[in-house]
């Protein structure tokens, strides 16, 4: 039993691997988007403010919506600073974690969605319970605690010690002579030990193990329902999580376009530097939304396939092959 739970512990390691990975991942793909975003938001400052100077200087705008501009394009070019620092930092962190050579860009592409179906919360539980090291340790706690009753039980039973003790004599002024032809004279000697009275000791281990065991049937009923419980709630948030990534996908699309009809419309003199920033923040804020969304839902994936050791994409169960670890030099 403990063999095999070995085996599911390694393959549950193997899917934290996973999830650090994914974390790593979209930690330099949400750094790199949010550089883009700062780049394109200093291009387009820089634009605006070119065009600002010239009415300024026909007087179709007041200086103060000049300044104001100004300062945007000052703060985009500090955001687009912090920004490459931030993508060098994740970088680092993701070249190191899978020992990439700092000769090959890592330029990320945001994934697909994992074509996973809705999941049902009854069999993610009954795979869990089949599959993972938990459930298989619950069963071992059990049969431990039944163990040491019956080991308490078994020492309270009737039992006696017999010995024998037998032996030669020999004396020397030699001690080389000591083991050489011993007399004749032989020594033996029968006896037999009976325990007569403990004062209850015996009685007490039982009643301990039995206390331990009654204690250990308690906890692993409450560690039980905490494990079902955790599964069924990660079960409800990845599939609430498909609803909420494509909410966050249409949500990028319609701030984008908005974006772009409120940039017109400043172009064209009929709004305000005001509208403007607020329809750029809502761009950049939907855009940014959409990748934390995307990583969530890949994270609560992986975390599925941890908790439940099941591939809910190709519907089978993770395996373990000591041959599938390769050999380290």
């Amino acid at each position: 039993m403990r063999y095999n739970e070995a085996e599911r512990r390694y393959l549950e390691d193997v899917e934290q691997v996973v999830i650090s990975a994914t974390d790593l991942f979209f930690s330099l793909l949400n750094a790199q988007i949010r550089l883009r975003i700062q780049q394109l938001n200093q291009a387009n400052n820089d634009t605006l403010y070119q065009i600002a100077k010239g009415r300024f200087n026909i007087g179709t705008i007041a200086e103060n919506e000049l300044l104001q501009i100004e300062l945007s394009l000052l703060n985009s070019r500090s955001a687009v600073e912090s920004a490459n620092l931030e993508v060098e930092m994740k970088t680092f962190n993701l070249r190191s974690f899978l020992r990439i050579g700092e000769n090959e860009t890592l330029d990320l592409i945001a994934p697909q969605s994992p074509p996973a179906p809705v999941i049902d919360a009854p069999f993610a539980i009954s795979e869990a319970r089949q599959n993972r090291a938990d459930a298989l340790a619950f069963d071992r706690r059990l049969l431990e605690a039944e163990s040491s009753v019956n080991k308490a039980k078994a020492e309270n039973r009737f039992n006696a010690n017999l010995f024998a003790v037998y032996g030669l004599t020999q004396s020397t002024d030699n001690i080389q002579n000591v083991y050489k032809d011993p007399q004749q004279q032989q020594q033996l000697e029968l006896g037999i030990q009976i325990p007569i009275l403990d004062w209850g000791y015996a009685r007490g281990k039982i009643k301990l193990a039995e206390s331990e065991q009654d204690l250990q049937k308690t906890s692993i009923q409450q560690e039980m329902l905490d494990f079902d419980q955790e599964i069924f709630l990660k079960v409800m948030q990845f599939n609430m999580q498909r609803n909420q990534l494509i909410i966050a996908a249409k949500s990028d699309t319609v701030a984008l376009k908005r974006y772009e009809v409120t940039k017109q419309r400043y172009l064209i003199g009929k709004i305000g530097i005001t509208d403007l920033n607020i329809a750029q923040t809502e761009k950049d804020n939907a855009q940014q939304g959409y990748i934390s969304a995307l990583s969530s839902y890949w994270r609560s994936f992986y975390e599925l396939r941890k908790l439940t050791l099941y591939d809910f994409i190709t519907k089978s169960r993770l395996r373990f092959n000591f041959d599938d670890i390769p050999d380290v030099e």
